[in-house]
């Protein structure tokens, strides 16, 4: 709703300052244009992003994965410069059946699949649902594989509905992320703390009203339910990789996760938070490559 208001993220104004823009294509699948980087020859690892970030969240581990791997790593639907597509594109599933779209289009299946976060969900159900996927090893990273508790959980249904359905509150959100030091503050909450280039492109995308407008969007259809339901169903090898002060998806709930999924493997890394991946990507792309048999 009001998709006329908030128009996508325009590449050519933010191309000189996006990590890796050289190796970025712009692919039509499922009804999306897609903005996805692929670097690197060998097996496909798909790198899926989560909730209000973009493929630059990827910047320092690419260029090591992509010495072993052919990494795709799109922007997701409704996310920096991916359209948000058709009726119910936003939502786990659709964003999973859009991403399958991609994957065909590039002629790329995933040998392992990568999810940060709510990225992990959807790594989670195409494992679940997609044949070309359910053999894939499944990574996740700070995973949000079952539903948030507390005042989180509102962030992702109800509130996150109303907040989409008004037309001022992406273009709000967005004026409070141009404020000087905004940004970073948010961050801070999560657990991490990222240097300026994180900052810088944060602040690109959370004071993008259109990007906004996405990521509310999505968190108004997003239900992770019965995924959790389901979760121990997956018979795939998995991996989780937490930041022990996560503020945002708490560790608990990757124990939580291992009950469900007695195969899981977790790390536990101090001192790294919801964005442990940014915050230490050498560290996280090694973990990467181990989980991955390299």
């Amino acid at each position: 709703m009001f998709e006329s208001f908030y128009p996508g993220m325009t590449w050519a104004e933010h191309r000189a300052h996006w990590p890796h823009a050289q190796h970025s294509r712009f692919v039509q699948a499922g009804g999306i244009q897609w903005h996805v980087q692929v670097m690197g020859q060998g097996p496909c690892m798909l790198l899926l992003h989560g909730t209000g970030s973009g493929n630059f969240s990827w910047r320092g581990l690419l260029p090591t994965l992509a010495q072993h791997f052919t990494v795709v790593a799109p922007d997701l639907p409704g996310h920096a410069f991916t359209s948000r597509g058709p009726e119910g594109a936003l939502s786990l599933p659709g964003m999973a059946e859009g991403l399958r779209a991609l994957l065909l289009q590039l002629n790329l299946p995933p040998q392992v699949i990568v999810g940060h976060s709510a990225g992990a969900a959807i790594a989670a159900h195409m494992a679940l649902h997609f044949d070309s996927a359910s053999r894939s090893t499944l990574i996740g990273l700070n995973p949000a594989w079952l539903p948030l508790p507390g005042v989180a959980s509102w962030l992702f249904g109800p509130a996150a509905k109303l907040a989409a359905l008004n037309p001022l509150s992406a273009w709000a959100t967005a004026k409070m992320a141009a404020k000087p030091g905004a940004v970073a503050e948010w961050i801070e909450r999560t657990g991490s703390t990222l240097d300026a280039q994180g900052i810088d492109l944060y602040t690109r995308l959370l004071s993008d009203s259109g990007h906004v407008h996405g990521v509310l969007s999505m968190m108004a259809a997003w239900r992770l339910k019965n995924l959790s339901t389901h979760l121990h169903e997956i018979r795939n090898p998995v991996f989780m990789h937490i930041g022990a002060q996560d503020l945002t998806v708490p560790p608990a709930l990757a124990e939580a996760a291992c009950l469900r999924l007695p195969q899981a493997r977790m790390h536990v890394q101090a001192g790294l938070g919801h964005l442990a991946h940014e915050q230490d990507p050498a560290g996280t792309a090694q973990y990467l490559l181990r989980c991955s048999g390299i």
